[in-house]
């Protein structure tokens, strides 16, 4: 992430999509299926950084589709 988010807590969905190297509708359609941790803020949605970085790392955060999934998404993109 550039030096600007690199301070936030929670980048937008399209900063995040930068940072994992996909594109804004992968992204999108990765937080709808709870693939990727995201908050929802009235209207917008954010990344937790930490979920990010726990992502890439691969502690715990298992795709939609696992068997034996860990839920990690709150209020997920409808």
């Amino acid at each position: 992430m550039s030096t600007a988010t690199d301070n936030r807590k929670t980048p937008t969905v399209e900063e995040a999509a930068r940072f994992l190297g996909i594109g804004r509708g992968t992204a999108y359609e990765a937080i709808r299926t709870g693939a990727i941790p995201s908050l929802r803020l009235e209207r917008r949605v954010v990344v937790p950084r930490v979920a990010l970085e726990r992502l890439l790392a691969g502690d715990g955060l298992h795709h939609a589709t696992d068997p034996n999934p860990v839920p990690v998404t709150q209020n997920p993109v409808a």
